[in-house]
């Protein structure tokens, strides 16, 4: 299937459905996040000023993380390290840098670092699932091949759609946290989930992967979402027990 990554020209400059997509998602999310503001008790406009820091710093790491990755490819090339129109693009990475931002900022703005990462947890599933589209432009994020009939014809064979598996899983992550935001009272408690629902998904998804990143003889987004599931599971439990203690102890006052 052959498909035009140029969206289209402005004075003579192409503009690429991948940044478009990207672009389209970053707006999403934050409106999502806006929208949760007010029962997490934190304003727009201090949001605001986090997403004019964290967005940019996000798409750094994402950009870092990918060249790092692939350093052979990029060795001595400064140019194409930093030309992220074509793609190349680790959501990883991505989810790094945010989280490190978050915790300046909170520090910073003298802010609970968790509150503000369970308002943004929603909104960064929901933009990941519609930056999935970007990789379609792209005709990247494909997987090995297969029969199946949704298969779509992508270098030379028909393969399983791995954009689109993602994109589906991140939809299914997104309604989840939503739901159980009504539900979870416990700070950290929505962004500790996200991490643990996208990583598990990311984990399978990536079996199917043909044009997948590697560590040597290991998958780079296997290790990267079993770090991620590991490490989210024992804050988890962590917070879960720190929480109860809080509780029980302002039952005793």
């Amino acid at each position: 299937m052959n498909v035009n990554p140029v969206a289209f020209y402005v004075f003579g400059v192409p503009i690429y459905w991948y940044g478009v997509v990207i672009s389209l998602g970053l707006i999403l999310g934050t409106a999502v996040a806006f929208a949760r503001t007010e029962k997490y008790g934190i304003s727009q406009d201090e949001l605001l000023n986090f997403a004019l820091v964290a967005v940019p710093a996000g798409v750094i790491g994402a950009r870092l993380a990918f060249v790092i990755i692939n350093w052979d490819s990029f060795a001595g090339n400064w140019r194409d390290m930093i030309n992220i129109r074509l793609g190349g693009l680790s959501i990883h990475g991505a989810i790094l840098a945010a989280i490190i931002v978050c915790i300046l900022f909170s520090w910073i703005r003298k802010l609970n670092f968790w509150t503000l990462a369970d308002i943004c947890a929603p909104a960064l599933i929901l933009g990941q699932a519609v930056g999935r589209w970007g990789n379609y432009f792209n005709q990247e994020a494909y997987g090995v091949p297969t029969d199946l009939p949704w298969a779509l014809y992508i270098d030379g064979e028909f393969r399983h759609p791995i954009f689109f598996y993602e994109f589906a899983w991140n939809l299914i992550v997104f309604a989840y946290l939503i739901y159980i935001s009504k539900k979870v009272k416990m700070p950290g408690g929505i962004f500790l989930r996200y991490l643990i629902g996208y990583s598990v998904g990311r984990f399978f998804i990536e079996w199917l992967r043909a044009d997948t990143l590697y560590w040597g003889s290991l998958r780079a987004g296997q290790v990267m979402s079993a770090i991620f599931i590991v490490v989210a599971l024992v804050l988890l439990l962590w917070r879960k027990r720190r929480f109860a203690a809080d509780r029980k102890g302002e039952e005793n006052k």
